[in-house]
């Protein structure tokens, strides 16, 4: 629409047609504010080609003054030099309003975006409004309405007074904007420097006096990975700390109180050398972790975001890091056989500190439904077909358990699903639409047992309860500066409310829906291991999701669509041997389904004890115990370590000034 509009007024304004020339400025106008509102990517991609909104607009209004020209049949150069001039006056106004705007996004650009600390001593302020700061081609375009107006009246038979006026407003606009910014340079509006910036974070790091700490750093989808840590970490004895490297990840992470800090540059992070803290664990690896690493202070330990059965899950990367904590001894033997360098001393056995939510087996559901929890992992990035079952076997999957009277089925994808293989993300898309229309059948049937009005009625209650704790209220427009101002540390108490609100919401979601209702999970909540509560039985792949629903000793099934036979897939993976194995037709499910109802029927109830034992470890002492003790461990061993470097440099000193004096004696002489 947009290429057509322009063709279309290049056509009106030579031929001349009116009605075609502002017809076409007016769909031209329309389609760039849809593209700017519903396609920014393509906009972005115009840009690449230098087809900007500027060029746009220019060319836009370049027409128009053609069409005007060319309609005119008397002498126009004085009535529309002056039209011209008033444009260009416009259009530097609007390059002058985004140099300034780009000046105040600078001043406010600090070099550490914090959350859950008090950062008022950095004079932050709330941020100008996204139009004049974030949104330079929508600005453009709403500025430039009162001139293409006026112009395109002027094009009908109106007096030239209304472009004249058009464009006047159009200049009092950008006029407006550059006064609503200027302001915001003066010395007493901006925030501190960054050397200020940087020297309050120093001085609130040693008054803080972080002992252990967590790193991450990756995309947008991948936060999951260090959320599933906020809990244990915050458990730890000391004062912990999160440090990450994107300014957005500050807004992905979930709720906590445990301090953030975000220091995109390296030469920023390594302040972190001077400081008290000791560890830091890491949920994943990202090209980012070398530069950490890089400290001597401190010490780390690998924690991954989950143990599976696969290779990613015994990366050659983890010996970068001091040690490695694993959940139980299947993953030191796992690392024992990959031979990808990992010295069995550094692997340090700690449990799932994160499973302890998990309810334990209570026997076959007493209630007329059985709930299946499908939970299949993600494509991964080698295009196995083995990593996943949602392609080859989901559908089948999904379609048997539905068929089921006795079945309510609670979906769970992966959140990465389709973000590799798009025919992942198809198969995705077309099983929760079996189950929308499964639900819609069942409602048919099962009118009349539905919850109480009431039970809806709690669960907004209860969310918007939990919303106002967990998140913070801030408008589209703020940027990193203004968060940081509301962001500020939290009062006490807080987290104690949160999980009192966690819990309450949590049996308000479940009351709310009735027992037949088929759920698709796909937001943080209810988030996987309260979906394991939920379930009396799992459905999944090879992933960590196997380990960790064994914390329940609950009965559970693995898809296999690696192309192995069943024998070879079991031994090839030892998560599956307390498991049933489904083929991609599932033809296995029903006597899942018999075994989950007869638990005199299920034969791997040994196996799934025997199993967790290996995966996870002792349930004595506790997780959280022996997370709590490795962490300890390790923040002695940088004491040591530290203690070890002093002596050295103080060693070192006299020899120094030694040679020094030799090499200044030696040039003396010279």
């Amino acid at each position: 629409m947009l290429a057509l509009s322009f063709a279309v007024q290049a056509v009106g304004a030579l031929l001349p047609s009116v009605p075609l020339l502002v017809g076409s400025t007016a769909v031209g106008l329309a389609a760039d504010f849809a593209l700017h509102r519903w396609q920014r990517n393509m906009a972005a991609a115009l840009g690449k080609l230098h087809a900007t909104v500027f060029v746009r607009q220019i060319v836009r209004d370049l027409l128009m003054m053609v069409g005007l020209i060319v309609i005119e049949d008397q002498d126009y150069e004085k009535k529309y030099l002056s039209l011209v001039c008033g444009l260009l006056i416009f259009y530097a106004l609007h390059f002058a309003c985004q140099a300034v705007a780009m000046l105040v996004r600078r001043t406010r650009t600090l070099p550490v975006v914090t959350r859950n600390i008090d950062a008022s001593q950095l004079r932050l302020s709330p941020a100008p409004p996204a139009l004049l700061m974030q949104r330079s081609g929508q600005r453009l375009l709403m500025f430039s309405l009162p001139s293409t107006a006026g112009l395109l009246t002027d094009a009908t038979g109106g007096s030239a007074r209304w472009a004249a006026a058009g464009i006047a407003l159009s200049i009092a606009f950008a006029l407006v904007a550059i006064g609503r910014l200027l302001p915001r340079l003066l010395p007493g509006r901006r925030p501190v420097t960054n050397e200020q910036a940087l020297e309050w974070f120093e001085a609130w790091l040693a008054e803080y006096q972080p002992t252990v700490g967590m790193y991450f750093s990756g995309g947008t989808s991948s936060a999951y990975q260090a959320n599933m840590w906020l809990e244990p970490l915050a458990r730890l004895e000391g004062r912990p700390l999160i440090v990450l490297r994107e300014r957005f990840m500050v807004r992905q992470i979930a709720s906590t109180d445990i301090p953030i800090v975000c220091l995109p540059k390296v030469a920023d992070l390594m302040r972190l050398e001077q400081s008290t803290l000791k560890t830091l664990i890491h949920p994943s690896n990202s090209g980012k972790t070398s530069q950490v690493l890089r400290i001597p202070t401190i010490k780390h330990a690998f924690v991954n975001h989950g143990e599976s059965d696969k290779l990613s899950s015994c990366n050659p990367y983890a010996k970068a890091y001091d040690e490695v904590w694993v959940a139980g001894p299947a993953a030191r033997q796992r690392y024992a056989l990959a031979n990808v360098g990992i010295d069995d001393k550094d692997v340090v056995e700690i449990g799932r500190p994160q499973l302890d939510v998990i309810e334990p087996y209570a026997g076959a559901a007493a209630g007329p439904y059985t709930t299946v929890l499908y939970a299949p992992t993600w494509e991964g990035w080698d295009g196995n077909p083995g990593n996943t079952s949602i392609i080859e076997a989901g559908e089948n999957i999904v379609r048997t358990l539905l068929a089921d009277p006795g079945v309510r089925l609670l979906y769970k994808p992966h959140p990465l699903t389709g973000s590799v293989v798009p025919q992942a993300g198809a198969a995705n898309a077309r099983i929760q639409e079996m189950i929308r229309a499964a639900n819609a059948v069942r409602a048919a049937e099962h009118a009349d047992e539905r919850p109480a009005p009431s039970a809806a009625a709690e669960l907004t209650r209860r969310t918007a309860e939990l919303d106002r704790l967990t998140t913070s209220s801030s408008r589209t427009s703020a940027d990193d500066a203004e968060r940081m101002l509301l962001q500020s540390a939290p009062e006490p108490g807080r987290a104690a409310a949160v999980a009192a609100a966690t819990a309450a919401w949590g049996a308000a979601f479940w009351a709310s829906f009735p027992a037949w209702e088929h759920q698709i999970v796909t937001g943080a909540r209810p988030n996987v291991y309260a979906c394991f509560n939920a379930a009396d039985v799992l459905v999944s792949d090879v992933s960590s999701v196997i380990s960790d629903y064994l914390a329940s000793e609950k009965p559970y099934a693995v898809a296999n669509t690696s192309g192995l036979p069943e024998q070879d897939f079991r031994d090839a993976f030892p998560t599956v041997r307390a498991g049933a194995v489904l083929t991609p037709d599932a033809s296995g499910i029903p006597a899942l389904l018999e075994s989950v109802r007869h638990p005199e029927k299920d034969a791997y109830a040994e196996a799934r004890t025997e199993l967790k034992l290996h995966l996870l470890g002792p349930s004595d002492p506790p997780s959280v115990v022996r997370f709590n003790d490795a962490a300890r461990a390790l923040c002695a061993a940088a004491d040591e370590h530290r203690a070890g470097m002093a002596v050295r440099a103080l060693a070192g000193i006299p020899r120094q000034r030694d040679a020094g004096a030799t090499l200044e004696s030696e040039h003396v002489r010279g």
